[in-house]
């Protein structure tokens, strides 16, 4: 959901030149969305720093929507590490937006401009922002219904939550659903607070799997906020045979 590249480009006045000045590094971006609920008072926070003994005058950053390119100024740092925080409600004022009229699934770009040793620089350090719903954890476990064309399986499983950490979630009933005991697991998963991309934990589930040893799943994938989805894909491996590939599922609330 954010997507961030770190290089340098030439470009012509206004903007100035790329590639002959110190990059600056986004990083620590949490929360990392628009809340779609509550666009009045949401907001995007991220650090910008600068390499070790570089010396950058300022970092300007700009704003578009959607892939409008408007590249309108938001904010200005001049001393690094510099924590940033822009409001979705100033985003729109700047950039002549009724609040109502955003959407869930459109995206703010924010690029930086780059003062230093007398030469302005756009990097190509982008960090884009979806517009999406505030992390719910009741939205995110419950029953569940798992589905994937590709391993041939579809059944119900229960998804549910760390007691410590509302972003560490258990899959339980994958196995069941292909006719194996699941007498290991649950399968791990973590949900990032910032993105809501979802890593699985390589974790075995069964002990034996057709015949073939233990049977573990593990991979990536991303979690909808707005109404419980995960679109994941596993890797599925089967101790005596190795990986059996990677195989997309989606996990959808049940009614």
């Amino acid at each position: 959901m954010i997507m961030m590249i770190f290089s340098c480009e030439e470009v012509k006045d206004p903007a100035g030149l790329r590639g002959e000045a110190v990059i600056p590094v986004i990083s620590d971006i949490n929360p990392g969305i628009f809340d779609s609920k509550d666009l009045e008072n949401s907001y995007v926070q991220f650090i910008i720093n600068v390499p070790a003994g570089t010396h950058m005058d300022k970092v300007t950053i700009i704003g578009s929507y959607k892939d409008n390119f408007e590249r309108i100024k938001m904010a200005e740092a001049t001393s690094f590490p510099a924590t940033v925080r822009i409001s979705s409600a100033e985003v729109a004022q700047k950039l002549g937006i009724a609040l109502t009229d955003i959407r869930n699934g459109e995206v703010f770009t924010f690029e930086l401009l780059s003062d230093a040793n007398g030469l302005t620089t756009r990097s190509n350090s982008v960090l884009s922002v979806p517009v999406a719903c505030a992390y719910n954890v009741a939205l995110a476990v419950g029953s569940y219904h798992s589905v994937s064309a590709d391993w041939n399986s579809e059944g119900n499983i229960t998804i549910t939550v760390d007691p410590v950490d509302p972003y560490k979630i258990y899959v339980a009933g994958l196995e069941e659903i292909d006719g194996l005991v699941e007498d290991q697991g649950p399968l791990v998963m973590h949900i990032n607070p910032a993105t809501y991309e979802v890593t699985a934990d390589e974790t075995v589930l069964a002990s034996d799997a057709w015949g073939y040893g233990s049977i573990s799943y593990s991979g990536s994938g991303v979690y909808s906020s707005c109404d419980g989805l995960y679109t994941m894909y596993f890797n599925i491996t089967l101790s005596a045979l190795g990986s059996q590939g990677t195989y997309k599922f989606d996990f959808t609330r049940n009614p």
